[in-house]
């Protein structure tokens, strides 16, 4: 509910104020690839022309980027071991996104770009991209046809993801489109899940028919927060970052919310 998909951007107000906890206006200086900064520290939260954030994990870095006029996020997950790279939603600014991979000789080799759903503003730069580095296009089949190219490769629900030595799982969240994705990176205690515009803090994304959002709950419940605990962190397409843990007492709330 919280996403209108491809013509207006999230209720902003709504997943600012369900993430203020986690804001930090104190901003650590990181470093500058090309003409993006990128700081060392992650809390969540970035702005739309602003600073790229970038956290480390065991196997692989994350950076987040807001990109476009609808504050759309990218991530870049990058490999430790072996500097690969994958992309998820070439959104917009796709000289932005060049300039979060880097142009240097250390850069990360960006292998692979993830479509997460068909709508227009989580691809405006793919064709850009894909075409400047060569990366495969990721996407679910039925999502397929309505993005600006075909994708190299098509996942269904319970597929996996490679990024250099580590793995991601897909996960099929119908209901904000018919084939929306998310991905889980398993990281020790704490598994990371980028779940495009499926789940937001403070609820599932839009769904424009009350089938469709009886499909995206009951696939939030049965795919997501029965399968994973509460101190799964996960990444939106659009705002801040929360964790399933505070967002499960919200469940029912939201079932008698409705579409």
């Amino acid at each position: 509910m919280l996403c209108a998909g491809t013509d207006t951007k999230p209720a902003g107000d709504v997943i600012r104020a369900a993430c203020c906890a986690v804001r930090c206006r104190t901003r650590c200086r990181g470093t500058t690839v090309s003409g993006v900064d990128v700081l060392d520290d992650y809390t969540g939260h970035v702005d739309p022309g602003g600073s790229a954030t970038r956290r480390t994990l065991d196997g692989l870095t994350v950076s987040k980027l807001s990109v476009g006029p609808m504050d759309n996020n990218a991530y870049l997950l990058t490999c430790r071991s072996t500097g690969e790279a994958l992309l998820i939603d070439a959104a917009n600014e796709a000289e932005r996104l060049m300039d979060l991979v880097g142009h240097g000789a250390d850069r990360p080799e960006l292998r692979t770009i993830v479509t997460t759903h068909r709508h227009g503003d989580h691809w405006q730069a793919l064709g850009a991209v894909a075409g400047a580095t060569g990366a495969e296009t990721i996407a679910h089949p039925v999502d397929a046809p309505g993005l600006p190219l075909p994708p190299d490769q098509l996942v269904e629900h319970g597929a996996t993801v490679t990024v250099g030595n580590c793995l991601l799982e897909v996960i099929h969240l119908r209901g904000h489109t018919p084939g929306s994705i998310a991905l889980l990176y398993r990281d020790g205690d704490r598994p990371h899940l980028f779940t495009g515009d499926a789940l937001f803090p403070g609820g599932p994304g839009k769904t424009t028919s009350p089938e469709d959002f009886e499909s995206l709950v009951g696939d939030l419940e049965s795919r997501v927060f029965d399968q994973l605990p509460d101190e799964t962190w996960f990444y939106p397409g659009h705002g801040d970052d929360s964790t399933l843990g505070e967002q499960r007492p919200h469940l029912q709330e939201w079932r008698q919310r409705g579409w």
